[in-house]
Protein backbone atom coordinates (compact mmCIF):
# COMPACT_ATOMS: atom_id res chain seq x y z
CA UNK A 1 0.00 0.00 0.00
CA UNK A 2 1.32 3.49 -1.11
CA UNK A 3 1.85 5.84 1.76
CA UNK A 4 -0.30 8.76 1.83
CA UNK A 5 1.22 12.10 0.80
CA UNK A 6 1.57 14.53 3.63
CA UNK A 7 -0.77 17.52 2.71
CA UNK A 8 -0.90 21.27 3.63
CA UNK A 9 -3.02 23.97 2.74
CA UNK A 10 0.38 25.77 2.00
CA UNK A 11 4.36 25.46 1.41
CA UNK A 12 6.22 28.13 2.41
CA UNK A 13 9.51 28.68 0.42
CA UNK A 14 11.61 30.71 2.50
CA UNK A 15 11.67 30.76 6.41
CA UNK A 16 13.33 34.61 6.63
CA UNK A 17 10.71 38.09 7.31
CA UNK A 18 8.56 38.13 4.54
CA UNK A 19 7.74 33.71 5.00
CA UNK A 20 7.97 33.91 8.57
CA UNK A 21 5.17 36.92 8.76
CA UNK A 22 2.85 35.03 5.95
CA UNK A 23 3.16 32.02 8.05
CA UNK A 24 2.02 33.48 11.42
CA UNK A 25 -0.89 34.76 9.44
CA UNK A 26 -1.44 31.55 7.87
CA UNK A 27 -1.42 29.72 10.96
CA UNK A 28 -3.49 32.06 13.08
CA UNK A 29 -6.10 31.36 9.98
CA UNK A 30 -5.89 27.42 11.50
CA UNK A 31 -3.82 26.57 7.91
CA UNK A 32 -1.61 23.69 7.72
CA UNK A 33 1.28 25.25 6.68
CA UNK A 34 4.71 23.83 6.07
CA UNK A 35 7.85 26.55 5.61
CA UNK A 36 11.32 25.17 3.77
CA UNK A 37 14.15 26.91 4.69
CA UNK A 38 17.83 26.77 3.90
CA UNK A 39 18.90 29.50 6.71
CA UNK A 40 20.73 31.84 4.03
CA UNK A 41 19.44 35.37 4.63
CA UNK A 42 21.21 38.14 2.26
CA UNK A 43 21.79 40.48 5.42
CA UNK A 44 23.53 37.45 8.17
CA UNK A 45 26.26 40.24 8.28
CA UNK A 46 24.05 43.61 8.85
CA UNK A 47 24.91 44.64 12.29
CA UNK A 48 21.87 46.83 12.65
CA UNK A 49 18.31 46.93 11.39
CA UNK A 50 16.05 49.95 11.42
CA UNK A 51 13.50 51.72 10.56
CA UNK A 52 10.93 48.60 12.29
CA UNK A 53 9.37 49.90 15.38
CA UNK A 54 9.84 48.01 18.16
CA UNK A 55 13.37 46.57 16.75
CA UNK A 56 15.17 49.33 15.40
CA UNK A 57 18.74 48.96 16.42
CA UNK A 58 18.15 44.93 16.49
CA UNK A 59 20.47 42.34 14.60
CA UNK A 60 18.31 41.16 11.76
CA UNK A 61 19.28 37.61 13.01
CA UNK A 62 18.18 38.53 16.60
CA UNK A 63 14.33 39.53 14.72
CA UNK A 64 14.52 36.33 12.39
CA UNK A 65 14.91 34.30 15.79
CA UNK A 66 12.55 35.93 18.00
CA UNK A 67 9.72 35.99 15.02
CA UNK A 68 10.15 32.28 14.42
CA UNK A 69 9.90 31.14 18.08
CA UNK A 70 6.66 32.96 17.95
CA UNK A 71 5.85 31.38 14.84
CA UNK A 72 6.58 27.85 15.88
CA UNK A 73 3.99 28.44 19.05
CA UNK A 74 1.49 27.66 16.59
CA UNK A 75 0.93 24.02 16.32
CA UNK A 76 -0.33 24.94 12.44
CA UNK A 77 2.70 25.81 11.70
CA UNK A 78 5.93 22.76 10.81
CA UNK A 79 9.68 24.30 9.95
CA UNK A 80 12.10 21.93 7.76
CA UNK A 81 15.17 22.96 7.12
CA UNK A 82 15.38 21.84 3.45
CA UNK A 83 15.08 23.51 0.31
CA UNK A 84 12.64 23.20 -2.04
CA UNK A 85 13.79 21.09 -5.37
CA UNK A 86 11.43 20.88 -7.56
CA UNK A 87 7.11 21.52 -7.82
CA UNK A 88 5.15 19.94 -10.15
CA UNK A 89 1.37 20.02 -10.11
CA UNK A 90 -1.11 22.89 -10.31
CA UNK A 91 -3.60 25.38 -8.30
CA UNK A 92 -4.67 23.55 -5.36
CA UNK A 93 -2.82 20.08 -6.10
CA UNK A 94 1.56 21.21 -6.17
CA UNK A 95 3.48 18.68 -5.04
CA UNK A 96 6.75 19.90 -3.59
CA UNK A 97 10.40 17.76 -3.60
CA UNK A 98 12.60 19.06 -1.51
CA UNK A 99 16.58 18.41 -1.46
CA UNK A 100 16.27 15.27 0.94
CA UNK A 101 13.68 13.60 -1.39
CA UNK A 102 10.35 14.28 0.41
CA UNK A 103 7.48 15.18 -1.14
CA UNK A 104 4.56 17.15 0.01
CA UNK A 105 1.50 18.14 -1.31
CA UNK A 106 0.08 21.87 -0.96
CA UNK A 107 -3.19 24.04 -2.01
CA UNK A 108 -1.01 26.95 -2.41
CA UNK A 109 2.77 27.86 -2.41
CA UNK A 110 4.18 31.42 -1.18
CA UNK A 111 7.71 32.12 -2.52
CA UNK A 112 9.97 34.04 0.20
CA UNK A 113 13.00 33.47 -0.98
CA UNK A 114 14.57 36.72 -1.66
CA UNK A 115 17.50 37.32 -3.83
CA UNK A 116 21.60 36.88 -3.77
CA UNK A 117 23.39 39.89 -4.34
CA UNK A 118 26.54 39.29 -7.28
CA UNK A 119 28.94 41.53 -5.20
CA UNK A 120 31.61 43.18 -7.57
CA UNK A 121 35.17 41.59 -7.48
CA UNK A 122 36.81 44.60 -5.24
CA UNK A 123 38.82 43.47 -2.15
CA UNK A 124 37.28 44.18 0.77
CA UNK A 125 33.84 44.71 -0.36
CA UNK A 126 32.11 41.54 0.45
CA UNK A 127 33.15 41.58 3.96
CA UNK A 128 32.31 45.03 4.22
CA UNK A 129 28.60 44.47 2.68
CA UNK A 130 25.93 45.47 4.41
CA UNK A 131 28.47 46.85 7.36
CA UNK A 132 29.89 49.67 5.81
CA UNK A 133 29.69 49.51 2.22
CA UNK A 134 25.52 49.89 1.90
CA UNK A 135 22.78 50.02 -0.29
CA UNK A 136 19.91 52.13 1.70
CA UNK A 137 20.51 55.33 3.14
CA UNK A 138 16.97 54.64 4.72
CA UNK A 139 18.50 51.60 6.29
CA UNK A 140 21.96 52.72 7.55
CA UNK A 141 21.78 56.45 6.56
CA UNK A 142 21.56 57.93 9.65
CA UNK A 143 24.42 55.72 11.25
CA UNK A 144 27.01 57.80 9.14
CA UNK A 145 24.81 61.27 9.20
CA UNK A 146 27.99 63.96 8.21
CA UNK A 147 30.62 61.72 7.24
CA UNK A 148 32.87 61.40 4.07
CA UNK A 149 30.66 59.05 2.05
CA UNK A 150 31.22 57.56 -1.30
CA UNK A 151 28.97 56.23 -4.00
CA UNK A 152 29.64 53.81 -6.81
CA UNK A 153 27.59 55.06 -9.56
CA UNK A 154 27.78 57.19 -12.63
CA UNK A 155 24.96 58.84 -15.06
CA UNK A 156 21.83 59.65 -14.57
CA UNK A 157 21.55 57.50 -11.53
CA UNK A 158 24.04 59.10 -9.81
CA UNK A 159 22.63 62.63 -10.36
CA UNK A 160 19.45 61.06 -8.58
CA UNK A 161 21.43 59.16 -5.71
CA UNK A 162 23.71 62.00 -5.37
CA UNK A 163 21.01 64.63 -3.83
CA UNK A 164 19.22 61.59 -2.02
CA UNK A 165 22.25 60.92 -0.33
CA UNK A 166 22.80 64.39 0.54
CA UNK A 167 20.42 64.27 2.95
CA UNK A 168 22.18 63.00 5.28
CA UNK A 169 25.87 64.12 4.60
CA UNK A 170 27.42 67.32 2.81
CA UNK A 171 30.71 65.19 2.34
CA UNK A 172 29.88 63.10 -0.82
CA UNK A 173 31.68 61.59 -3.38
CA UNK A 174 30.78 59.78 -6.73
CA UNK A 175 33.18 57.26 -7.72
CA UNK A 176 32.54 56.23 -11.48
CA UNK A 177 35.00 53.34 -11.48
CA UNK A 178 36.26 54.66 -15.19
CA UNK A 179 35.25 57.54 -17.34
CA UNK A 180 31.95 59.45 -16.08
CA UNK A 181 28.87 59.64 -17.79
CA UNK A 182 28.09 63.24 -16.90
CA UNK A 183 26.99 66.30 -19.30
CA UNK A 184 28.16 69.55 -18.56
CA UNK A 185 25.52 70.68 -16.93
CA UNK A 186 24.92 67.99 -14.83
CA UNK A 187 28.80 68.24 -14.25
CA UNK A 188 27.88 71.59 -13.15
CA UNK A 189 25.38 70.66 -11.07
CA UNK A 190 27.26 68.31 -9.00
CA UNK A 191 30.00 71.19 -8.89
CA UNK A 192 27.27 73.37 -7.32
CA UNK A 193 26.54 71.05 -4.76
CA UNK A 194 29.84 70.45 -3.77
CA UNK A 195 29.72 66.88 -4.86
CA UNK A 196 33.43 65.12 -5.86
CA UNK A 197 33.58 63.00 -8.91
CA UNK A 198 36.47 60.13 -8.75
CA UNK A 199 37.07 58.25 -12.22
CA UNK A 200 39.66 56.67 -11.20
CA UNK A 201 38.92 52.83 -10.96
CA UNK A 202 38.33 51.77 -7.52
CA UNK A 203 40.88 49.28 -6.40
CA UNK A 204 40.07 47.99 -3.07
CA UNK A 205 37.58 48.36 0.13
CA UNK A 206 40.05 49.25 3.02
CA UNK A 207 38.25 48.28 6.35
CA UNK A 208 38.66 47.13 9.86
CA UNK A 209 36.51 43.74 10.44
CA UNK A 210 33.87 45.23 7.23
CA UNK A 211 34.01 48.85 8.73
CA UNK A 212 35.52 51.08 5.97
CA UNK A 213 38.80 53.14 6.56
CA UNK A 214 39.54 54.00 2.73
CA UNK A 215 38.75 53.75 -0.63
CA UNK A 216 41.92 52.16 -2.35
CA UNK A 217 42.35 53.36 -5.84
CA UNK A 218 43.82 52.05 -9.39
CA UNK A 219 46.35 55.08 -9.19
CA UNK A 220 47.57 53.86 -5.04
CA UNK A 221 45.92 56.67 -3.47
CA UNK A 222 43.53 56.19 -0.82
CA UNK A 223 40.54 58.52 -0.36
CA UNK A 224 39.35 58.31 3.16
CA UNK A 225 35.58 57.43 3.79
CA UNK A 226 33.68 55.93 6.50
CA UNK A 227 30.31 55.26 4.07
CA UNK A 228 30.03 53.62 0.65
CA UNK A 229 27.10 53.15 -1.51
CA UNK A 230 26.27 50.77 -4.05
CA UNK A 231 23.63 48.81 -5.61
CA UNK A 232 25.10 45.93 -6.99
CA UNK A 233 23.56 43.42 -9.46
CA UNK A 234 21.22 40.54 -7.68
CA UNK A 235 19.33 37.17 -8.81
CA UNK A 236 16.22 35.44 -7.11
CA UNK A 237 17.82 32.71 -4.89
CA UNK A 238 15.14 29.94 -6.24
CA UNK A 239 14.89 29.66 -9.61
CA UNK A 240 11.62 27.37 -9.03
CA UNK A 241 9.28 30.32 -10.28
CA UNK A 242 10.78 30.78 -13.56
CA UNK A 243 10.56 27.13 -14.06
CA UNK A 244 6.94 27.85 -12.94
CA UNK A 245 5.94 30.23 -15.54
CA UNK A 246 5.76 32.86 -13.05
CA UNK A 247 6.76 36.19 -14.49
CA UNK A 248 9.58 38.40 -14.04
CA UNK A 249 9.94 42.26 -14.68
CA UNK A 250 12.91 43.57 -16.52
CA UNK A 251 15.52 43.67 -13.76
CA UNK A 252 14.45 40.07 -12.73
CA UNK A 253 12.14 40.70 -9.34
CA UNK A 254 8.73 38.57 -9.74
CA UNK A 255 5.98 40.12 -10.55
CA UNK A 256 3.28 40.16 -8.60
CA UNK A 257 -0.23 42.34 -8.21
CA UNK A 258 -1.87 43.85 -5.30
CA UNK A 259 -2.69 40.67 -3.71
CA UNK A 260 0.95 39.54 -4.42
CA UNK A 261 -0.26 36.50 -6.65
CA UNK A 262 2.25 35.75 -9.53
CA UNK A 263 1.16 35.69 -12.92
CA UNK A 264 0.88 31.56 -12.23
CA UNK A 265 -2.42 30.50 -10.59
CA UNK A 266 -1.97 29.36 -7.09
CA UNK A 267 1.35 30.82 -6.55
CA UNK A 268 2.11 33.28 -4.85
CA UNK A 269 5.48 35.85 -3.79
CA UNK A 270 6.42 38.28 -1.17
CA UNK A 271 9.99 39.89 -0.17
CA UNK A 272 12.73 40.89 -1.18
CA UNK A 273 12.24 38.49 -4.54
CA UNK A 274 9.11 40.83 -5.38
CA UNK A 275 10.32 44.80 -4.17
CA UNK A 276 12.99 47.01 -4.95
CA UNK A 277 12.79 48.38 -1.10
CA UNK A 278 14.97 46.24 0.45
CA UNK A 279 13.81 46.28 4.44
CA UNK A 280 13.03 43.90 6.73
CA UNK A 281 9.43 45.69 7.86
CA UNK A 282 8.64 45.97 3.87
CA UNK A 283 9.34 42.37 3.89
CA UNK A 284 7.48 41.37 6.97
CA UNK A 285 4.17 43.79 5.13
CA UNK A 286 4.25 41.58 1.98
CA UNK A 287 4.15 38.31 3.94
CA UNK A 288 1.07 39.01 5.97
CA UNK A 289 -0.51 40.55 2.97
CA UNK A 290 -0.18 37.57 1.17
CA UNK A 291 -0.97 35.27 4.07
CA UNK A 292 -4.37 36.85 4.19
CA UNK A 293 -4.96 36.99 0.41
CA UNK A 294 -3.99 33.25 0.21
CA UNK A 295 -6.34 32.41 3.12
CA UNK A 296 -9.09 34.36 1.10
CA UNK A 297 -8.52 32.18 -2.15
CA UNK A 298 -8.53 29.04 0.11
CA UNK A 299 -12.13 30.42 1.50
CA UNK A 300 -13.73 30.94 -1.53
CA UNK A 301 -12.03 27.73 -3.26
CA UNK A 302 -13.85 25.94 0.09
Amino acid sequence: MMEKQEQFDVVIVGGSYAGLSAAMTLGRAIRQVLVLDTGQPCNHQTPHSHNFLTQDGSTPAAIAAQARAQVQAYPTVQFRHEAAAAVTGTDNHFIVTTDTGATVEARKLLFATGVRDLLPAIPGFAESWGISVIHCPYCHGYEYRGQPTGMLTSGATAMEWSQLIRNWTDQVTIFTNGEARFSPEQHAQLAARQIAVEETPVQEIIHQNGYLTHIGLADGRQVPLTAFYARPAFEQHCSLPRTLGCAHNEVGRIVVDNMQKTSTPGIYAAGDATAPQRAVSIAVAGGMAAGAFINHDLLATD
